[in-house]
């Protein structure tokens, strides 16, 4: 049996298409507007999610095969003949030294709620195991004790998701923003008590008006101190300052949520270190 605690450390556990992304992924599209350009493969744990090779959401690596996204991501998994993921990119274009694999099986909780984003997590199993390669392909770091993140904690939102609000089309160097962390209370009643934000969600946003995400960024990773905390739900518009970004937080029910599929699975498990 090989324990990982929720702490810092890498998680290493054993036709054509005519459609726009919103045929794949549901609810409100997330981009990275206003961002800017990543330093190269410094994010080795970053995954296109594709349907026929096209980017629909973002995703990360947590062991060699296995990646986290939003359940909100689910139309692709209705296509897995077309399906794949790919591991070690930084330009889209670009797939030389990069992994392409395909998706097995998807697995998300069955109290997802789209309207609301509660529970919008989603496991995807590889059809393989992915070699780890030293600089651009390797697991991320999971939350240490998964503790919760304090409100004005400046955190980034890093994907391939649309740079422009008017458009559904990815960019094709990986990007990044800075967003704050918003009060849960707070960012309830922004929405007006639409989306109440428990404690398994974040809320972040930026006072700058087109810095945020929008579409193509659903379920890539929110970063908070060099650490992934959460990963991106949705929003209200694109890069609006009055409508901040809902993450689902990888709380340590998610993280228990995560160690059942993984351990059903295989001999593997992630254990909460409370």
């Amino acid at each position: 049996m090989f324990f990982i605690m929720c702490a810092q450390v890498p998680v290493l556990l054993a036709g054509l298409i005519l459609c726009t992304w919103g045929a794949f992924a549901d609810g409100a599209g997330v981009s990275i507007v206003g961002g800017e350009k990543i330093k190269a493969h410094s994010k080795p744990w970053m995954a296109s999610i594709q349907v026929d090779k096209k980017h629909i959401c973002g995703g990360f690596l947590i062991q060699d095969q296995w990646v986290l996204t939003a359940a909100h991501c689910k139309g692709i998994c209705q296509r897995l003949d077309l399906a794949s993921v790919l591991l070690g990119a930084h330009s889209l274009k670009n797939e030389k030294n990069t992994i392409r694999v395909g998706i097995e099986s998807c697995e998300r909780p069955s109290t997802f709620d789209l309207k609301t984003n509660v529970d919008d997590i989603m496991l995807m199993k590889l059809k393989k195991k992915v070699k780890v390669k030293k600089q651009k392909v390797k697991p991320v770091k999971l939350p240490k004790k998964c503790k919760d993140v304090p409100p004005k904690t400046m955190c980034q939102v890093i994907g391939w998701g649309s740079t422009d609000p008017k458009s559904t089309k990815p960019t094709d160097i990986l990007q990044g923003v800075n967003v704050a962390i918003i009060g849960r209370d707070d960012c309830t009643s922004i929405y007006n008590g639409f989306k109440v934000i428990s404690a398994d969600m974040l809320c972040a946003g930026n006072k700058k008006p087109m810095n945020d995400t929008c579409t193509g960024d659903q379920g890539g990773p929110l970063e908070c101190k060099k650490i992934v905390v959460g990963l991106v739900s949705g929003a209200e518009g694109c890069g609006d300052p009055k409508k901040p970004g809902v993450y689902t937080r990888l709380s340590e029910r998610h993280m228990s949520w995560i160690n059942k599929i993984i351990k059903g699975q295989s001999n593997n498990t992630f254990e909460i270190n409370n």
